[in-house]
């Protein structure tokens, strides 16, 4: 990790810029983009603090904005805990490779262990080499299968 250092702390008002940047390369990276609607709902829902809305973490590596996770809190009909589902990660490519990634899913695992959620879990695209390099050590593959609606 060298001497750089990282710190995770949930989303506040001020990151609305330097979270649109990050959410943007997100979607770049798998090929999308949304309506500037969207980029405003979804922030005002991530800093709603509706106990069943998307929060959001922002990693900072010394003291700049590198990455986030968005994750949700929602019933599941196998346990009678809520679960968790981390919906978005991403850490900047410049800052890959310091540990960015595997502190914001263990600050994921940190808020559904103080939440009482027994599971976490994630989507990624097959093609994804490099985050599930990451993910094979931080998280266990499930044989599921993603369908989505044509």
């Amino acid at each position: 990790m060298g001497d750089a250092t990282i710190r995770i702390r949930p989303l506040v008002a001020e990151d609305e810029a330097a979270w649109r940047e990050l959410w943007a390369a997100y979607l770049r990276f798998y090929e999308t983009e949304v309506g500037a609607a969207v980029y405003a709902t979804t922030f005002a829902r991530l800093l709603s603090g509706d106990a069943w809305e998307y929060r959001a973490l922002i990693a900072e590596i010394d003291g700049r904005p590198a990455g986030l996770a968005h994750y949700l809190f929602h019933r599941h009909c196998w346990t009678l805990e809520n679960v968790c589902y981390l919906q978005d990660l991403f850490v900047a490519a410049p800052a890959r490779g310091k540990g960015i990634g595997r502190a914001l899913i263990e600050a994921v695992y940190g808020a559904a262990d103080r939440a009482g959620a027994p599971a976490v879990y994630w989507l990624t695209q097959e093609s994804n080499a490099p985050a599930r390099a990451l993910y094979d050590r931080v998280g266990r593959l499930t044989p599921f299968i993603k369908y989505a609606r044509p």
